[in-house]
């Protein structure tokens, strides 16, 4: 595993998934239920960051490797499937919109990890709509996350719904999309 700057950024993502998901289990003689709304969403947004910070460091520095490839994606399934999970505690997602993202992220990755079996990892790329969907949620979490009015102006739970019902859409559609792709290899064996 090469130690380098985007995969410690990496890194630093997946051990923030347990600090989104454990602010919400501090007692609230600690912290009141505002500070750990805000406290989970300026995490998550740290850890948006460091997605792009991590990608752009790899390609600028020239750092990229098979591992930070492979751990990359991970990192940002996990902490999106946590965040959800959460959300759901919350009650401010609804169960069919997080089964289908996460649903999707699982059928995707094995997809991926298949076509790659048998040699088409590439007919499988991440395309345009599977970006959409993750801005798309990339937005809506924290939304969802933070759950209050920002500047009295904007509803963050009215938003973050109709993202976050907009990025499961968006998933659906890219799921059928990398089927597609995949589906002419449906009889290769890996």
């Amino acid at each position: 595993m090469p130690l380098n700057v985007p995969n410690i950024l990496t890194w630093i993502r997946i051990l923030m998934i347990p600090l989104v998901i454990g602010v919400f289990y501090v007692p609230e003689v600690w912290l009141s239920s505002w500070h750990r709304n805000l406290i989970a969403t300026a995490l998550f947004g740290a850890a948006a960051v460091t997605d792009w910070l991590d990608g752009y460091l790899a390609r600028r520095l020239n750092q990229m490797s098979a591992f930070g490839e492979f751990l990359d994606p991970v990192a940002d399934k996990l902490i999106v499937v946590g965040a959800l999970v959460v959300l759901l505690h919350l009650a401010r997602v609804d169960a069919l919109v997080a089964l289908v993202i996460i649903g999707r992220e699982i059928a995707i990755s094995a997809l991926r990890e298949w076509m790659a079996k048998v040699g088409q990892a590439k007919s499988v790329a991440v395309a345009a709509i599977g970006k959409l969907k993750t801005v798309s949620q990339m937005i809506a979490i924290p939304l969802l996350l933070y759950n209050d009015a920002l500047f009295k102006l904007l509803d963050c739970h009215v938003l973050g719904t109709v993202l976050i019902n907009v990025a499961a859409v968006l998933t659906v559609v890219s799921m059928l999309y990398y089927l597609r792709k995949a589906l002419p290899y449906a009889g290769a064996r890996g």
